[in-house]
């Protein structure tokens, strides 16, 4: 039987055959790359591996460049998780809102990285969509047969989050997208907004509540 196939982007040896050492362990097959032009041609020349470890920091450029590259081309819904040494909430922000599933601070537990890979995956091969229920018909949208009365905002936030499901989508990233980055509005706006958006939500699906607060960090939609 197959293994399931896992890039590795790690420049620093050390940590890199800890990571590798983890998940082979672990019955995954483990692919090790430490330049991001090599990551590139890798993935380029396929098949695509099932998830994507990325550091940030390497030596012919920023990971996260990387991550906007996949997320605007035909392995957009590759699962990535951000590895850092940075661990400010901004740079978690941001490696989120440029398309990051999931981000691990260094020094971190092989443990719980193996722990966070199996999540992804599980998330990445789950079943119903997270968006199952929702009807999309131009500027209508229905939730389990029921046609939600949106204003324009509440329908640009939930496009936005029916557009990748269950990933972390930050307020910034929300506050652009839907209001536009010249809008004088804050973080407050979008949490305003989310909240009755969720309220109609739960009026249309009462067994339901699929937005989810990451406190700290944004929404995603969940199942």
């Amino acid at each position: 039987m197959a293994r399931v196939s896992i890039l590795l982007l790690e420049d620093d040896p050390a940590i890199a055959d800890t990571v590798a050492f983890a998940l082979r362990r672990e019955g995954f097959a483990v692919e090790h790359r430490a330049w991001l032009a090599e990551a590139r041609e890798r993935l380029r020349a396929g098949p695509a591996p099932a998830l994507l470890i990325l550091d940030i920091g390497l030596p012919d450029g920023h990971g996260l460049d990387l991550c906007r590259e996949l997320r605007a081309g035909p392995l957009k819904h590759l699962p990535v998780i951000v590895l850092s040494a940075r661990s400010e909430e901004m740079d978690r922000v941001l490696g989120l809102e440029l398309g990051a599933d999931d981000y691990l601070a260094k020094p971190f537990s092989p443990r719980e990285l193996v722990a966070r890979v199996r999540a992804l995956l599980r998330r990445a091969q789950a079943s119903p969509a997270p968006s199952a229920g929702f009807v999309v018909d131009g500027a209508r949208v229905w939730l389990d047969g029921t046609l939600l009365n949106l204003t324009k905002l509440e329908l640009g936030l939930l496009l936005k989050l029916l557009a990748a499901p269950q990933r972390i989508h930050a307020r910034d990233a929300l506050l652009d997208a839907v209001w536009g980055s010249s809008a004088d509005s804050g973080d407050r706006t979008v949490d305003t907004h989310i909240k009755t958006l969720r309220a109609k939500l739960r009026d249309a699906a009462p067994a339901r509540d699929p937005i989810k607060t990451h406190r700290g960090l944004g929404y995603s939609l969940e199942p």
